[in-house]
């Protein structure tokens, strides 16, 4: 490298094998149920992420009531209106997002 050159920093991306936890307020044991089922899902149908929200809704909506809602997907962005102690994004499988929540079944 002559001495009017600069190098170019090349972006560093970070890659987890294992499920990691950006944000919830869910409790510890449905938590750790929900972070399962995703980790199982997107590892089952890592081709296919419509598949995979299906199958993390309709186990969560069988374990813990419903409506859940499920985002599975690479690069999106979203804003979202949840009930108390039932949200979760995580990450699985190095660079898939998994957004879950359930809305309010029922206005008062």
């Amino acid at each position: 490298m002559s001495a009017g050159e600069v190098k170019k920093e090349e972006p560093q991306f970070i890659f987890h094998t294992y499920a990691l936890c950006k944000f919830t307020d869910m409790p510890d044991e449905m938590k750790q149920e929900a972070m399962e089922t995703c980790s199982t899902a997107a590892e089952k149908y890592a081709e296919d992420y419509e598949q995979a929200a299906r199958m993390i809704k309709e186990s969560l909506d069988k374990r813990f009531g419903t409506p859940f809602q499920v985002i599975v997907g690479e690069s999106y962005a979203c804003a979202i209106t949840h009930q108390e102690n039932t949200l979760l994004y995580m990450f699985t499988g190095g660079n898939i997002a998994i957004l879950v929540w359930r809305t309010v079944s029922q206005y008062k």
